[in-house]
C-alpha cells in the first residue's frame, strides 16, 4: 500500500471543502474477522452534530482494539456508506501507510472537540 507515485492533480480550494474531515474518538473497537483483509471495527464519535458512526480500519499491524477505545482519529464523514462483508461502513478513518505499507492513524497532536472539522 506505499504510495510511490507523484502527487494527485491539482483541485480548488471549494474541490478540498467538499471533502469533510472530522475529529472523532473511538469508543467501540473489535475484531473484525469477516473482513477479506485483517481489520478492526471501528464506532467513532463525532459529537452531537453527526454522532457515532462505523467504520472498518485496515490497521492491525499497529493497533489491538483495546489501543484504539478513548484516541481520537480523523475520518471522512461525507463520503455514502459502503458496505463491507457483514458491516456498513459510515465513515473513511484516515492513515498514512508507514515504510512497510501498514497504516498509521491520522489524527491530531493535541485533543480539539469531536466533530472538529480539518480546514
Amino acid at each position: 500500500m506505499t504510495e510511490t507515485t507523484g502527487p494527485a492533480e491539482t483541485i480548488t480550494f471549494d474541490d478540498f471543502l467538499k471533502v469533510d474531515i472530522r475529529a472523532g474518538t473511538v469508543v467501540e473497537a473489535e475484531p473484525f474477522p469477516e473482513a477479506r483483509k485483517p481489520a478492526i471495527k471501528l464506532v467513532i464519535d463525532f459529537g452531537a452534530e453527526i454522532g457515532r458512526k462505523k467504520s472498518s480500519a485496515q490497521i492491525t499491524e499497529h493497533y489491538t482494539p483495546e489501543t484504539l477505545v478513548g484516541r481520537q482519529v480523523l475520518a471522512v464523514v461525507n463520503f455514502p456508506p459502503r458496505q463491507i462483508g457483514p458491516m456498513r461502513s459510515e465513515v473513511l478513518t484516515l492513515g498514512i501507510a508507514d515504510a512497510n505499507g501498514h497504516v498509521v492513524l491520522a489524527a491530531t497532536d493535541k485533543p480539539v472537540p469531536d466533530g472538529s472539522r480539518l480546514y
